[in-house]
């Protein structure tokens, strides 16, 4: 569903606003939820940060003007934000600890690429989400995440050289100094 069919779902007369808000759902809470999902690096996180959002947005429905989606993507990043600022971002105990790899791998899997970003800090993850998955402009990102564009910039070289020297993507060239 794109904000044109939300649009005019919303400008057809008879349909109410609660079927609208619930066929926008239906269509785009998938890549909603990979957006949530790549930035909390956490399912269970992921689906309360999207439900969060999806309340949220719902309280503003009515007075959504242009693009539906762009909306509950900025309440979500910013919920997302706000979230990081709150909690505590320090080690969580295990009782194990985790199995160190011993494969040499010829190229990144998509679990190489999850794994180097949930080691990124959360601002940085949040800047390659949004500029790499999302592809959204440097002014777009810096929008979003209530920043400049000069911290998106330097967020961006921080975590791209963290992620040039990440061990699981050591034999990946598109991580090689250079290429983007």
């Amino acid at each position: 569903m794109t904000s044109g069919t939300a649009n005019t779902l919303a400008a057809t007369p008879g349909v109410a606003a609660q079927d609208v808000f619930a066929a926008f759902v239906e269509h785009r809470s998938d890549a909603l939820l990979r957006t949530a999902y790549l930035l909390t690096h956490d399912r269970h996180l992921a689906e309360d940060l999207l439900q969060t959002s999806l309340a949220s947005a719902w309280r503003r429905w009515s007075r959504i003007d242009g693009s539906p989606e762009a909306y509950v993507r900025k309440i979500l990043i910013n919920t997302y934000a706000t979230w990081w600022r709150r909690k505590w971002n320090g080690e969580s105990p295990t009782d194990e600890l985790p199995e160190v790899s011993t494969t040499d791998h010829d190229s990144t899997s998509p679990m190489d690429m999850r794994s180097a970003l949930a080691r990124l800090p959360k601002r940085q993850r949040a800047v390659i989400v949004l500029r790499f998955y999302e592809d959204l402009t440097e002014a777009e990102a810096a929008r979003l995440l209530g920043c400049s564009v000069g911290t998106v910039k330097s967020q961006t070289s921080k975590a791209l050289a963290k992620l040039r020297i990440d061990p699981s993507l050591a034999n990946d060239p598109s991580t090689e100094r250079g290429t983007r």
